[in-house]
């Protein structure tokens, strides 16, 4: 997927929560949590990363 397929597809599924949640903050809510899953995910992924990172450099001992 192209970044601008990617960015159209965000797009049009906020558009689609936005016709189907209705009530301004209930709408609200969905976004938050929307947030931090995203961030949750990043988190996840960076960790990994490092512990990765960190494994190759201790030759495998890690507590990740």
């Amino acid at each position: 997927m192209s970044p601008l397929e990617l960015t159209s597809f965000i797009t049009a599924l906020a558009n689609f929560i936005a016709c189907e949640v209705t009530d301004d903050d209930s709408l609200g809510l969905v976004g938050a949590a929307i947030t931090q899953l995203g961030d949750t995910i990043t988190t996840i992924s960076l960790q990994r990363a490092l512990c990765e990172k960190n494994q190759s450099k201790d030759d495998g001992k890690s507590d990740c």
